[in-house]
């Protein structure tokens, strides 16, 4: 542990020379962040680095893969939960086109989404019955009309917030990371675990230019409208046939999953990482160990308990496990100088 923490600081003191280097000549990437903050400092440094063509860091640009969590690292993650969750409970609960046809299932996941915003009570395994209840609540819709249906949710206001819908709670100073990597040459990817789906939706007109192919996440069933219980081996797509949702949970993209799901569709090692919780581990520690190229983790800190709904005691474990494995901690109290932007105050 010494060794990472003395190489941490190494990365700071160089971090520090070349920002201001940077700085002085007019370029001031990531101007919502703290000037001084840590983290802002050591990616600049890191980027700098690995694309100059000179440097023994250069990383060439079709091996800059950059990976990023979504609830919690790119977007708010509990107000009072995580979108996907809040997607449901409205579907289930409140929706009247659809409340009376939801089945016992999807109604119990959805009680335990409305206990756990209530009382913050945790329920094992709700993850999962979260997945099944989605896929079974939306089962039959095209694709088309399950990203309309989220359209229409992101427009709910944020309950916690004045000045902002659910659909745009986006932290401002990562939208800043992911403009950054992108014109710096990196090819970014949201590795979720909400649904593949519902992240492509909520993304869809957004402020993050990242194209729905490179959006990983939860997976449910798709199938062709006329299919029914037959296997894709026999059957055929009709002509003009439409893909609706086939009412199946396949898995929950959290933890080791993320690594495989990594190597599934992307097909090589990242060389940057950007999580939140103990769900990322798994994917920092592949992005940052045995690594060809020089690699970095980054964890955001929820420790910003005035503009944010934050949790200082989960901020606390989290810097620990970063001293422990040599990530890089966010703190979104002190390295940001907004959350949300202007015109987003937090409900007191």
């Amino acid at each position: 542990m010494k060794e990472r923490i003395l190489a941490l600081l190494l990365a700071l003191v160089l971090a520090l020379g070349i920002t201001a280097a940077a700085e002085e000549a007019g370029a001031q990437p990531l101007s919502s962040w703290t000037a001084n903050a840590p983290a802002r400092e050591a990616l600049i440094a890191y980027v700098t680095a690995v694309t100059d063509e000179n440097s023994e860091d250069y990383i060439p640009p079709q091996d800059r893969i950059a990976v990023f969590d979504l609830d919690g690292t790119l977007f708010c993650e509990t107000d009072p939960n995580y979108f996907d969750y809040m997607l449901l409970k409205y579907r289930v609960l409140e929706d009247p086109d659809y409340r009376d046809k939801a089945t016992d299932a999807e109604r119990v996941a959805a009680l335990k989404i409305k206990e756990q915003n209530e009382s913050g009570m945790s329920f094992t395994g709700l993850e999962v019955d979260h997945g099944r209840a989605v896929a079974s609540a939306f089962s039959g819709m095209t694709l088309a009309d399950f990203s309309a249906y989220i359209q229409e949710f992101k427009k709910q206001p944020m309950p916690s917030y004045e000045g902002m819908t659910r659909g745009e709670g986006f932290y401002v100073p990562m939208v800043e990371v992911v403009e950054y990597l992108q014109q710096n040459g990196f090819t970014v990817y949201i590795v979720s675990g909400t649904d593949r789906l519902i992240v492509r939706g909520l993304l869809k007109d957004s402020v993050l230019d990242i194209p729905p192919r490179q959006i990983i996440g939860s997976d449910e069933s798709i199938v062709a409208r006329n299919q029914g219980d037959a296997d894709g081996l026999n059957y055929q797509l009709l002509t003009e046939e439409d893909l609706i949702l086939g009412g199946d949970f396949i898995t929950k993209n959290l933890k080791m999953n993320k690594v495989i799901v990594i190597m599934q569709e992307i097909g090589q090692q990242p060389v940057l990482s950007f999580g939140n919780s103990t769900g990322d581990s798994s994917m920092a520690i592949y992005v940052t160990n045995n690594n060809p190229y020089p690699s970095m983790a980054f964890m955001l800190l929820c420790d910003d308990l005035e503009r944010e709904n934050g949790n200082q005691s989960k901020a606390d474990k989290m810097e620990e496990l970063c001293l422990t494995y040599g990530w890089m901690p966010i703190s979104m109290k002190n390295d940001w100088q907004t959350i949300y932007g202007d015109g987003v105050s937090k409900v007191r």
